[in-house]
């Protein structure tokens, strides 16, 4: 028996769907902003599976990925189809000033350990590393803008 841990956190970036979509569906990107993401790799055989490796406090944790939903400009969602149970979706809402990114992301732990872990601090850590993700984001995609606009 497992419980299902889920998180979603969101920031409002200021530029357009359309540049924030190309950099986020950009999966081989993710550690440049993810904290605890060291390295995505796309299957050349299949773009919609990826292999992703997650390290943190001396644990490394990988697992394959496959996209279950892509729209462009609205979602990517995915799941895990081997390694570290996950699954999640990020999704993009344009507004007049930019564009709202809402990242849900839900692992997988057995049982009662999760629910204390998640009770004790492991929710908290969790959301508020994926929090700084985006700032980091919208930090990454502001550099991002400044340097392709003087080019």
């Amino acid at each position: 028996m497992s419980d299902w841990l889920e998180h979603t956190v969101q920031v409002e970036v200021e530029h357009s769907v359309d540049r924030i979509w190309s950099m986020w569906s950009n999966l081989e990107m993710m550690p440049k902003w993810m904290k605890w993401i060291n390295s995505v790799t796309i299957s050349p055989e299949n773009p919609e599976l990826s292999s992703w490796e997650l390290g943190s406090s001396g644990f490394t944790f990988t697992w394959r990925s496959r996209i279950l939903k892509q729209v462009k400009n609205q979602i990517i969602q995915w799941e895990s189809i081997d390694g570290l149970p996950n699954r999640g979706a990020v999704r993009f809402y344009s507004r007049p000033q930019g564009t709202v990114v809402k990242l849900t992301v839900a692992y997988d732990i057995p049982g009662i350990i999760g629910e204390v872990m998640d009770g004790l601090f492991l929710g908290r850590i969790v959301e508020s590393t994926l929090q700084a993700d985006l700032e980091r984001f919208r930090q990454y995609a502001d550099r991002d803008f400044n340097q392709t606009s003087v080019e």
